[in-house]
């Protein structure tokens, strides 16, 4: 067996042997017959990794991470915001599960418009008026009847770390500190997450509360969350300020179970998340458009690369502001919309000699934003099973709220509705009606949980957080094996760049090619340098079994072996 270490960072504190204090940050593993977890936390996929090691498959695996990641990671992770699944069974089933927020009972598609007609967007993100109803935990269980394990087992190593408490990393304290101001303005009582001295890495994070309320869901069940004392108070938090999710939203709140958004690209079969999810319907556009140039003759991040790529994104994210919503409230055009007919008509007027004014490719309407503080988790089981699983509170933090007496964030998720039809919400994504606010109605979401099989088997894993970014990211990192041919790490890591129709610029990392940029700008391109786009998981497993994990370099992310 072989193992690769690219990054490995160990922390070592003299503290407690029951704090979790050191630890590795593995960015990179190649392994045969075990079963491998990547998160955005290297204590999240040990937790994900122990439970595989322990009888459970992949599902087990990827809930244990999820509850962990609400402890270890709780700018993103969570039990207060939501999520969506893609798994992959060894016996050829594909199944989805969206745990997506929706809008509470009160909600109204004009609550955060002022008497002057404005859209209020610090309602919409910032506060208890931001706030969905949860989906995360009602996720959990429902994954469970694909589970070998009792929850009792899986969510233990997330008491274990939420009680102990554990070191925070470099990245978590200078979060934690950057915030200090945001969570004293929106929360009354006292909360873990600050303190008199600035967090400094090694600090060790307890989170009594949070323990309680884990313990609560491992002895109810669903019932320990949203009901009973858990969901009191939730509930009373709200009544602190102008927040309307009520018991009656928490007890309502149903998972859905949607068929797989399933396309064939390159003779390979994308497994993907339907709507409400806009990821897989854009993946399957933006791939197939790409396709109409053979895209596999340019080297990648070439300037013709970029060029069909950022025009496939360009049309692809037009079509998400005009039609793309919750499917249970508007007409679903997906068939349509991922069609070779109307893909064809729409690449009609792609030209190598210039930019595509993204007037000429869709009627002009602001989007709104998408927070990029969500995580993802890629997992494989020694047995061939597969789960891709994104999940956020939206922004980072969420809405900055912290439940008082039971210790998790709250997600400030009604910001990826259609706050006022034509303006941007805090990602810059612009929504029209189809994405408006209405009771019981789940927010569009750009999460991407993907799998690609070969040969009828599970071939990659793959996701990213990163608001409107993530479809593009994953698209990348599909094209770069499939089409370029690089290796898993590679693909992972190398410069990444974004196009989401409007604002019309195109957004690059730092260190992408500087030739490819000055060609692009020639042909009427705008470009945006910026630090960081998403951070990618991916597992690629090849013809014979062994498997490929890779944990992107941009954050903590890690690999863990069961």
């Amino acid at each position: 067996m072989k193992r690769v270490f690219l990054v490995a960072i160990l922390m070592a504190f003299h503290f407690s042997p029951a704090q979790f204090t050191g630890f590795n940050i593995v960015k990179e593993v190649k392994v045969k017959n075990k079963g491998v977890v990547v998160s955005a936390h290297p204590l999240a996929s040990e937790a994900g990794a122990k439970i595989l090691k322990t009888g459970g498959n992949a599902y087990d695996a990827v809930v244990a991470t999820q509850y962990a990641l609400a402890v270890v990671y709780p700018q993103a992770g969570n039990i207060g915001g939501g999520g969506f699944l893609v798994g992959v069974k060894n016996n050829g089933e594909k199944f989805t599960l969206d745990y997506r927020e929706t809008a509470p009972l009160k909600a109204s598609r004009d609550m955060y418009i002022d008497k002057n007609g404005k859209a209020d967007t610090d309602l919409s993100q910032n506060g208890r008026l931001a706030v969905g109803v949860p989906g995360s935990v009602a996720g959990f269980f429902a994954t469970l009847k694909h589970c070998k394990l009792p929850m009792d087992k899986i969510i233990q190593p997330a008491i274990d770390l939420a009680e102990n408490g554990f070191a925070i990393t470099e990245q978590e304290a200078n979060l934690l500190n950057a915030n200090k101001d945001n969570f004293k303005k929106h929360n009354q009582s006292a909360i873990v997450f600050v303190k008199d001295t600035p967090w400094k890495t090694g600090d060790i994070l307890v989170q009594k509360e949070l323990a309680e309320t884990l313990k609560l869901i491992q002895k109810s069940g669903l019932k320990g969350f949203y009901e009973g004392k858990t969901a009191a108070l939730l509930v009373a938090e709200m009544k602190k300020g102008n927040g309307i999710v009520t018991s009656q939203d928490l007890k309502n709140y149903k998972v859905a179970e949607r068929k797989a958004l399933e396309f064939d690209y390159k003779g390979n079969n994308v497994v993907s998340m339907p709507l409400p999810s806009s990821g897989g319907l854009l993946l399957a556009q933006m791939l197939k458009m790409a396709s109409y140039e053979n895209l596999e003759k340019y080297q990648q991040n070439s300037t013709q690369a970029v060029q069909i790529m950022v025009e496939a994104e360009r049309r692809a994210y037009a079509d998400r502001a005009e039609y793309m919503g919750d499917p249970d409230f508007i007409q679903d055009k997906t068939a349509y919309l991922i069609s070779d007919g109307y893909l064809k008509s729409r690449w009609k007027n792609f030209s190598f000699d210039k930019a595509t004014p993204s007037a000429e490719v869709g009627k002009i309407i602001q989007q709104p934003k998408e927070s990029t503080e969500t995580t993802h988790i890629s997992v494989i089981d020694k047995d061939g099973n597969a789960a891709s699983v994104t999940t956020t509170l939206n922004g980072l933090y969420g809405s900055k709220v912290v439940v008082a007496g039971a210790g998790f964030f709250l997600n400030n998720e009604m910001d990826d509705f259609s706050v006022k039809p034509g303006v941007p919400n805090m990602f810059g994504a612009v929504g029209g009606e189809a994405n408006s606010i209405q009771p019981n109605k789940r927010m569009l979401s750009s999460m991407t949980p993907t799998i690609l099989l070969k040969n009828g088997k599970p071939y990659m894993v793959v996701g990213t957080p990163g608001g409107t970014t993530i479809p593009t990211s994953v698209y990348q990192s599909i094209v770069n094996v499939v089409d370029f041919k690089l290796n898993t790490n590679i693909s992972v890591n190398s410069p990444k760049f974004h196009h989401q129709w409007l604002p019309e610029t195109v957004s690059v990392e730092n260190n992408f090619p500087e030739t490819t940029i000055s060609e692009l700008q020639k042909k009427n391109y705008k470009i945006d340098r910026i630090k960081q786009i998403g951070r990618t998981e991916m597992i690629l497993i090849d013809d014979n079994g062994s498997i490929h994990a890779v944990a992107d370099g941009r954050g903590d992310d890690s690999v863990a072996v069961e």
